[in-house]
């Protein structure tokens, strides 16, 4: 089979995971509504190429947070890698430094923070954390990543209360038996594929993360590390104003991949409000739905600076692990590279609001 999509590699991983890990991965809340709003969104805005520029020589390669990087797509945070390939997320993280992206570890992984480290020494990582009942756990992670040398905490705030997953309770889903949460020990590593109550994925984050977080404990990681802090799952302007308040340098526009809370705003319908709020502040990224180049596009248009990807990595890496990766990141520069030379942009910098419109434009038509 040749790949020359992200969806190809979607339906290759598809024919190859067992079904409960497949659900785990591709599923959402709810009646999934806003899963399939997170793509279908991006169908409603229209790209207005502008002709006759000089886009012979183009470039992707972009400057973000102090981070050169090769172009303006990076690898999202996604737990427990290693059901999709026995590399998990060293295989994930090794293709994003060959390709020249970023790459967020998840608390909940199955390749450990030091063992990231030693497979991509040199490479640019975030690490992205969840606020634990026990603030001793949640202050280790930081400064095990502080040890590890990544470039900044990215602490998700939208996954405090768990959301139903209905897939993941008609399967039971639990980890595998055979893998383990590689940044924890005792229970903690194991205790996601063990329960009776549920599924254990949504056993662990009741037991573990704290639903009683404020902002008041954005301020305290704020002071407790050094590094950057970028908050992920900001969906309104409202909220994008109080996290720069208390001291973040970047927010991610998130709906959790759609996977906590239906009926909410696809991310590329949020963006926007919230550039306009902050984004002359911080710097503004976000993830969920970008499936080809011309999405890139047209996140970058409204105001983007950045944008992630989480499940078609998992694809890429459940077909051939860190060469499936490379593949996908491959063909997602291709189609973005492309988008712009047809659009009239020559680097990431000419891409503009003026690209783009809402479909409504044309309804007057």
């Amino acid at each position: 089979m040749e790949f020359v999509s992200v969806d190809d590699f979607k339906e290759k991983a598809c024919s190859l995971l067992p079904k409960g890990i497949l659900d785990y991965y591709q599923s959402g809340a709810g009646d999934e509504f806003t899963l399939r709003l997170n793509e279908s969104a991006f169908d409603k805005i229209r790209i207005r190429p502008r002709y006759l520029n000089d886009v012979s020589k183009r470039t992707t390669q972009t400057r973000v947070m102090g981070l050169d990087l090769d172009m303006p797509v990076a690898i999202a945070p996604t737990a427990m890698q290693k059901m999709a390939h026995p590399e998990g997320e060293v295989a994930n993280a090794r293709a994003a430094a060959s390709a020249g992206v970023l790459f967020i570890l998840s608390t909940i992984t199955t390749s450990s923070i030091e063992e990231i480290t030693e497979a991509t020494p040199e490479s640019d990582k975030w690490f992205q954390l969840y606020i634990f009942r026990d603030r001793e756990i949640t202050k280790k992670l930081i400064r095990r990543a502080e040890k590890c040398a990544f470039k900044a905490i990215v602490l998700t705030v939208d996954n405090t209360v768990f959301g139903i997953r209905r897939k993941d309770i008609r399967n039971n889903f639990s980890m595998p038996s055979n893998l383990k949460l590689a940044n924890f020990v005792g229970d903690r590593a194991t205790g996601i594929g063990n329960s009776n109550d549920g599924p254990g994925v949504m056993e662990y984050v009741k037991k573990e993360y704290d639903d009683s977080i404020t902002w008041e404990d954005l301020k305290w990681i704020v002071k407790f590390t050094n590094l950057p802090i970028i908050v992920k799952g900001i969906l309104t302007a409202e909220d994008a104003v109080i996290a720069v308040r208390c001291g973040c340098k970047g927010i991610i526009v998130s709906n959790h991949g759609a996977r906590q809370l239906d009926g909410i705003p696809a991310t590329i319908e949020a963006l926007p409000e919230i550039v306009a709020a902050v984004g002359h502040k911080v710097t503004v990224m976000m993830d969920s739905g970008i499936r080809q180049g011309t999405d890139v596009f047209k996140a970058l248009a409204l105001g983007a600076k950045l944008v992630f990807i989480g499940r078609p990595a998992i694809w890429g890496l459940t077909v051939a692990g860190q060469q499936g990766v490379e593949d996908v990141l491959r063909i997602i520069k291709n189609e973005f590279e492309t988008c712009m030379g047809l659009a009239g942009c020559s680097a990431v910098s000419d891409i503009t609001k003026k690209h783009v419109v809402h479909e409504s434009f044309y309804s007057k038509l």
